[in-house]
């Protein structure tokens, strides 16, 4: 039976930080720390599409660090993670606010805020250290909520919070660390999705432009710094005042909602029965991307004409051209290929590699040698011309090896037509022979 959340004791007149806070003390063998609990309407629930979850997860390993687990061992985990993945009440959005950005031993997450699906809303649930000897019993609290939800929701989780949370548990000697079915860190397919049009794509950024964060009811008009959030914790274990750190809880509600939010975006973006009318058409063309390194090349294919007829910004449109190219190109249509590389050979920065792309399917595929040639030289051509301007060594030695490919090309060629010249012109050569010994 999974664990109930600790039961929670109202501070008294003179615990003046937990009555600022809103927090309540909860108690288990370890100790105290405190939880703040609330209930929001939105973000509103979005049931997960089996789609999007194949797409999240295409690349994710189920196994443990470290453990090597036979065929079938490895596919009742993996069965495990999926059954965990479809039940959304198996879900857990977690966002971390710590002593600092190092990670390491010596930093700790003093607030742990976590938040789930309940009653068509967000449950949200932060648990609070007052000082450092409450970690342990913040730990276990933890613990307990994530053997009820093992899936793992995050934003850059993978990188920070999870691992720092792995150690803290690993350094109490005391609490196992939980064992996670899936971690969804939703940082990389937003990075995908967004970044071509926004750059950032900081969670505060996504909520501005791709959530509509007023349209679902909040705003950070009043929100803290990220960076100074440390500070405000420290200034408050010194004996300063703690007013700052109600900031710093809002903060962490609001990362937890964006989060939620988020993955109802992702989840509509990836889900093929929704329709993708009002979206950017940058966004469709990080989303036909992230689609095809998906293994999804024909939606990707489908997702990335759209984004071309959307109308894309100019400075888009060849890398828009070169990836449809590229799918037609894998997926064996060639001639199709062919006339997407025809319109880039003329580009300066795809010009190189549409030419050389042109000059092997005149060899390979239409036989003209000669159209093969010029294509040759005229990537050739181009890629002296840069050689000579780059200042990047790197870059140079980059150019040197295509250069020496480009010349094994443009040799094979002249050596195919002077060959194939040669066996034209042979027959000729034996009619004038014979029609001047049948004169004698």
């Amino acid at each position: 039976m999974a664990p109930k959340p600790a039961e929670l004791r109202a501070p008294d007149e003179t615990d003046s930080l937990s009555r600022l806070l809103g927090a309540g003390i909860a108690r288990n063998h370890f100790g105290e720390h405190l939880a703040i609990r609330n209930w929001f309407s939105t973000p509103e629930y979005a049931e997960p599409s089996p789609v999007a979850l194949e797409l999240l997860t295409k690349a994710t390993s189920v196994r443990r660090p470290g453990l090597k687990l036979g065929h079938s061992r490895a596919d009742a985990a993996s069965r495990q993670a999926r059954t965990a993945l479809a039940d959304p009440e198996k879900w857990l959005f977690l966002d971390t606010e710590t002593t600092g950005l190092a990670g390491g031993t010596g930093t700790y997450a003093f607030l742990v805020g976590l938040a789930w699906w309940d009653s068509g809303g967000l449950e949200v649930e932060q648990l609070f250290l007052r000082d450092f000897s409450e970690e342990h019993s913040l730990l276990h609290e933890l613990a307990a909520r994530l053997t009820e939800r093992p899936v793992l929701v995050t934003f850059n989780g993978k990188s920070f919070d999870w691992p720092l949370l792995e150690n803290r548990f690993t350094m109490t000697r005391a609490i196992k660390v939980p064992q996670l079915a899936v971690h969804l860190d939703l940082l990389h397919p937003a990075r995908a999705l967004w970044k071509l049009r926004l750059g950032s794509v900081r969670l505060v950024e996504l909520e501005r432009h791709v959530l509509d964060a007023e349209r679902l009811g909040w705003h950070r008009g009043d929100d803290v710094a990220s960076a100074l959030i440390p500070q405000f914790y420290f200034d408050y274990l010194r004996g300063g005042t703690a007013s700052p750190l109600a900031g710093v809880v809002k903060h962490n509600q609001m990362d937890l909602r964006g989060l939620a939010a988020l993955f109802g975006k992702i989840n509509s973006l990836l889900d093929e029965r929704q329709s993708l009318a009002a979206e950017e058409s940058l966004d469709l063309f990080g989303l036909s991307k992230f689609l095809q390194r998906r293994g999804a090349g024909e939606r990707a294919h489908s997702t990335c004409m759209k984004a071309l007829d959307r109308g894309l910004p100019p400075e888009f449109r060849p890398r828009a051209t070169r990836e449809l190219a590229l799918m037609a190109k894998r997926r064996g249509d060639n001639d199709g290929a062919a006339a997407l590389w025809h319109e880039l050979a003329g580009d300066q920065a795809d010009g190189i590699e549409a030419s050389e792309q042109l000059a092997i399917h005149y060899e390979r595929r239409a036989k003209d040698f000669e159209q093969a040639l010029q294509f040759a030289e005229l990537a050739l051509a181009r890629l002296q011309r840069q050689r000579t301007l780059s200042r990047d060594p790197y870059g140079r030695e980059r150019t040197r090896r295509l250069e020496d490919k480009l010349m094994c090309r443009v040799k094979r060629l002249r050596h195919r037509i002077d060959r194939s010249n040669a066996t034209a012109q042979a027959p000729l050569l034996l009619k004038r022979a014979a029609a001047g010994g049948n004169a004698r």
